[in-house]
């Protein structure tokens, strides 16, 4: 059958299939040449050099470090699962509580002409034991000014902690005395403390407290035994006083190994550790049923005149 419309061609007679082309948009090389004798490519994007060097001097330091943490690990003759304290503990330097080597004006700043002053809002519904003990403990070291108040929010003070601190029978005037402790009774949910009035925002918690007072008393101590310390003093004050029961059973079966190798709770010298754990033991009524390491610890600590002054208030 003829056809019945003709059309002309759209390319014209002369052009083969071999000469049509093989993309629709061309895109320069951005890769370098493998083959030097091969033709040369566009320059290649400062960009990607760029990026070319960072990524190089990255893996350059990640060698180095790789190198010193290798370094590092030939240095550790014992795993951590295995590492053994006992000796540096034993080998750091305690100084006696009772010596007047710490300088007041180096730890609190030196103020011309005020005296140095302490304030702690306490509950006397849970009388925070271990900061009376660290008192009776500062007070053989510094000339202290005592004072005990009563906040309006308490309606009424057992008397016996009305005169915690004891009588203060020799009456001097203010600026003779080193170190002001004030302690007021008040409706407040954990111990607060402020030694700069205006400046300082307040210190809370038992523990942290007893820490800071603590180390009124200048000691040195090195990183394992400080971390020691402080483990004691958390375990203490949230697993003795505020743990269960099965806590608490936890905690006195660590307390006797640990005792069963030294006098004390960390190394050979009474430390905030220690006040703090035997102020819950006694506050929570499971002195008891204590095991004989722990026993003999207690007896240890209540040996001492501070601790002594302070069962008077369990009473």
């Amino acid at each position: 059958m003829p056809a019945m419309y003709k059309v002309r061609p759209l390319h014209s007679a002369g052009v083969l299939p071999g000469h049509l082309p093989t993309c629709m948009y061309p895109v320069p090389n951005l890769h370098r040449a493998a083959d030097p004798a091969a033709p040369p490519q566009e320059e290649v994007d400062p960009s990607l050099q760029a990026l070319e060097s960072r990524q190089e001097e990255i893996l350059k330091r990640l060698y180095e470090l790789k190198s010193a943490v290798d370094g590092l690990s030939k240095m550790i003759q014992t795993p951590d699962a295995d590492f053994d304290v006992t000796n540096i503990i034993q080998t750091d330097e305690f100084s006696p509580l009772t010596t007047n080597g710490a300088d007041l004006n180096l730890m609190l700043g030196k103020d011309y002409g005020a005296l140095k002053d302490v304030v702690i809002n306490a509950n006397p519904s849970l009388p925070p034991l271990s900061l009376l003990v660290i008192h009776s403990l500062l007070c053989e070291r510094y000339k202290i000014l005592s004072a005990v108040h009563t906040h309006s929010s308490v309606r009424s003070v057992p008397e016996n902690l009305l005169k915690c601190f004891g009588e203060q029978t020799k009456k001097q005037p203010r600026h003779e005395y080193q170190l002001g402790f004030t302690l007021i009774w008040k409706d407040v949910p954990k111990p607060q403390m402020k030694f700069s009035i205006q400046t300082m925002c307040p210190i809370e918690g038992e523990g942290n407290i007893a820490r800071f007072l603590f180390s009124l008393f200048g000691q040195k101590y090195n990183a394992v035994t400080s971390t020691l310390i402080d483990s004691w003093v958390d375990t203490a004050i949230f697993q003795l006083k505020e743990g269960s029961s099965k806590e608490r059973g936890a905690v006195l079966r660590s307390m006797n190994a640990a005792l069963g190798k030294s006098s004390w709770l960390v190394g050979n010298e009474l430390t905030v550790a220690d006040v703090v754990a035997w102020c819950a033991l006694r506050q929570t009524g499971t002195a008891s049923s204590a095991p004989a390491n722990v026993q003999k610890w207690m007896k240890s600590c209540e040996n001492l005149a501070p601790f002594s002054s302070v069962m008077k208030l369990l009473k």
